[in-house]
């Protein structure tokens, strides 16, 4: 599984919102069963909240000469709470996806994505999640790399999520409940299409106090941006 996936790219934009869809170098006639119940606590460098769900470009973030540069650089802290890939159990499997959109894409391009299993991720549940990651993100990257296994710890409520990749040494988010909340009830915006995931439980709003990915060429991190978790539902059946 120590491979580099190569990936193109297509757009579909629905509802006036841009949904990208990945295909792994397998495919999937060789196991025609799998379901997946999976959360993500999830953020992004775009203002609160992501206006990539709305538009086809991210948010313009300010240079000091006052040049300002549309990127939406992210990471994902999966964690499976029920599924199955065949025969193959995915509860409880973790994994991250850490990436950046690019620019823009009208004219069909975003940039790259790497991704991460937790180290007690087996070889079989590795092929299972890499081939259900085609249909839950639909789409092409100019790259999509699989990178060495690092530790994820995870942990969330309604009031506050954090995801850590190797302790926070390769990657950290912690988000939190809004100020601006009304009482102690979860911020959820609902109705929206989460990628190609035909159900959900609605994007938890809480903004991060922190969200890094640390290693490699392309590291990053923000305050104060935008941070959900969301719950996607989905099986081989909706595809």
């Amino acid at each position: 599984m120590n491979r580099t996936i190569y990936i193109g790219l297509t757009i579909i934009l629905l509802f006036g919102s841009a949904f990208l869809l990945m295909h792994s170098e397998k495919s999937n006639s060789e196991v025609s069963d799998w379901s997946i119940n999976a959360t993500t606590i999830e953020a992004c460098t775009c203002p609160m909240f992501c206006q990539c769900y709305f538009n086809t470009e991210p948010a313009g973030h300010e240079h000091a000469e006052g040049e300002s540069t549309h990127y939406c650089k992210f990471n994902m802290a999966w964690k499976i709470n029920e599924g199955h890939y065949g025969d193959v159990n995915l509860d409880g499997v973790t994994f991250w996806i850490a990436g950046d959109l690019g620019e823009g894409w009208e004219d069909g391009e975003v940039d790259w994505a790497k991704l991460h299993f937790d180290p007690s991720v087996t070889s079989e549940q590795k092929e299972g999640i890499t081939e259900i990651l085609g249909p839950l993100f639909p789409a092409e990257w100019q790259s999509f790399s699989l990178e060495e296994d690092l530790s994820i710890q995870w942990e969330a409520n309604s009031n506050d999520a954090t995801a850590l990749l190797n302790n926070g040494r390769a990657g950290e988010m912690r988000l939190a409940t809004p100020a601006t909340a009304l009482n102690n009830e979860p911020a959820v915006l609902t109705n929206i299409q989460y990628w190609g995931a035909p159900r959900n439980d609605g994007f938890v709003m809480m903004p991060n106090t922190v969200q890094a990915y640390r290693i490699g060429d392309n590291t990053y991190e923000s305050n104060g941006t935008n941070g959900f978790m969301i719950t996607i539902d989905m099986n081989s059946n909706d595809i």
